[in-house]
């Protein structure tokens, strides 16, 4: 079936399941957030993802030499997703759940801007459309329905921080498509999370040496495992695949059904089940993946 499908199409289906596997990384990191430091835990992810990233890598394509040319696009690469992951932890430290999820929300329309800037793609009236459809309702998601809730909504410092993380998130996307000279997504994903790993074990050498491993608490090492296998060496490469597929606006505009597959992550974790009329809102970001969808 999946032979079946053009190259856009398998970009869109690669995003859908990036979204949900995101969207357990904001569940868990908030929950383990407050128990060790944002560079100490994104190095270590980094060296986890990096390692099945790169056995994946040897295992299917292999690693050409050539893959090595031109070492400086995997540390710019790897130092904006380095940039964006501490930078979300550090900002959940002091940033409610609900606001930080608004503030992802923007990461859509940034990376459109960065798209023009860097690959000059423009934006049709119909992609418009759909960003802003899906913003709204990934917002009415987000705040659950209720418009008191959306009008109290103030940005904070945790909030400030988490933004500049969203900028470097959303400049990701067009620079893959930029950068990338042929080499296949799970090859380039593993450069740049070389390249970025040693960006932060140089960042994070003190807090890597200072903390105490064996004295955290199991919810640190489960969101540590998850958010290294699941939240980063798979949506890495599907963020990969998809950015060489389809146009950087679209491939962001997926981030709009991040608060949808976190109300479902709630339920699972929690039993947190959201009011009904949250459904509209999931209802209004399907929509405007359904706008996205048409070429």
């Amino acid at each position: 079936m999946l032979a079946r499908l053009s190259q856009p199409a398998r970009g869109h289906l690669a995003m859908l399941a990036f979204s949900a596997l995101v969207a357990g990384s904001f569940s868990l990191g908030v929950l383990a957030a407050p128990f060790i430091d944002p560079g100490a835990v994104t190095a270590v992810r980094f060296v986890l993802a990096g390692a099945l990233v790169g056995a994946a890598a040897v295992l299917t394509t292999g690693i050409p030499r050539q893959a090595w040319a031109a070492p400086w696009r995997y540390l710019v690469l790897g130092g904006l997703m380095g940039t964006y992951f501490v930078l979300m932890f550090e900002g959940l430290k002091t940033a409610a759940p609900v606001s930080a999820a608004a503030v992802f929300t923007l990461t859509p329309v940034m990376a459109a801007g960065f798209g023009w800037l860097f690959l000059r793609q423009r934006l049709t009236g119909r992609m418009a459309l759909a960003l802003a459809v899906g913003g709204a309702g990934a917002l009415w998601v987000i705040f659950r329905a209720d418009l008191g809730a959306l009008m109290a909504f103030q940005v904070g410092r945790g909030e400030a921080i988490y933004f500049v993380g969203c900028v470097a998130h959303a400049a990701y996307a067009p620079l893959i498509r930029k950068l990338n000279r042929g080499e296949p997504a799970v090859v380039f994903t593993f450069g740049m999370m070389v390249a970025g790993t040693v960006l932060l074990a140089l960042y994070a050498w003190p807090a890597l040496v200072a903390t105490d491993w064996a004295a955290l608490p199991w919810i640190v090492w489960v969101t540590l495992v998850y958010v290294a296998v699941a939240a980063s060496a798979m949506t890495f490469v599907l963020l990969q695949y998809a950015s060489l597929r389809l146009p950087a606006a679209k491939v962001m505009a997926y981030t709009y059904l991040v608060p949808s597959w976190v109300a479902l992550w709630e339920i699972v974790l929690h039993g947190l089940v959201q009011p009904g009329l949250v459904l509209v809102g999931v209802a209004m970001t399907v929509l405007a993946l359904g706008l996205l969808l048409k070429e």
